[in-house]
């Protein structure tokens, strides 16, 4: 468990109890997005840090899944991970500030106390547990087993979740047998390189 002093047993009464400013770290340190058969991932300890997706594009006739995926999924993971992201990086200018405090403005975000402005991101808790940060700033990356002409594809029919890539909000990498395969580049490009050049 992430949360100091938790236990399986304490989970539930800490998530309900209101005092707790910490119920749970929630999805603090999301750094994937994995759509690839279940065999590339099983049994690998990925931290609670990647969003699943078992996903066979051999079974995707027409690729309608692999739409669906790139189009959804993908896109509340950017929004997820962006907000974690800008929480952490720029707190006053991204985040929601102080927990304790927080009087709920309109459902479109949050001030700290009686007054001042409106903060829209997450509270300060979700992403620092008072000594360091919980959330590692980094941007989502994207891996998925799929044809890359398909993803192209899929990316030139949907312009704002091309951009999502070619603006460097989110990392896309093509997956082949399990395995990192190439990084696309802006530009409905790939780079194919040894899986060690990709990371960096």
């Amino acid at each position: 468990l992430r949360m100091p002093g938790a236990s399986g047993e304490s989970i539930p009464a800490r998530a309900q109890n209101w005092a707790e400013i910490r119920p749970e770290w929630g999805l603090a340190g999301c750094a994937a997005f994995i759509a690839a058969p279940r065999e590339a991932t099983a049994g690998r300890d990925l931290g609670g840090r990647a969003f699943l997706h078992s996903y066979d594009w051999q079974a995707d006739a027409g690729f309608g899944t692999l739409e669906l995926i790139i189009t959804a999924p993908v896109v509340v993971a950017s929004w997820i991970s962006l907000q974690y992201y800008g929480s952490s990086v720029a707190p006053e200018m991204f985040g929601g500030g102080n927990k304790l405090i927080h009087n709920v403005v309109g459902g479109i975000g949050v001030i700290e106390g009686n007054g001042g402005r409106l903060r829209p991101g997450l509270p300060w808790q979700a992403v620092h547990d008072g000594d360091g940060l919980q959330h590692e700033p980094l941007r989502l990356s994207v891996m998925i087993e799929a044809p890359r002409e398909e993803m192209i594809a899929i990316l030139e029919k949907h312009p704002g979740v091309r951009a999502l890539f070619d603006n460097g909000w989110l990392h896309l990498f093509a997956m082949k047998n399990g395995k990192v395969d190439a990084r696309y580049l802006p530009g409905l490009k790939w780079a194919d390189q040894p899986a060690e050049k990709l990371a960096a």
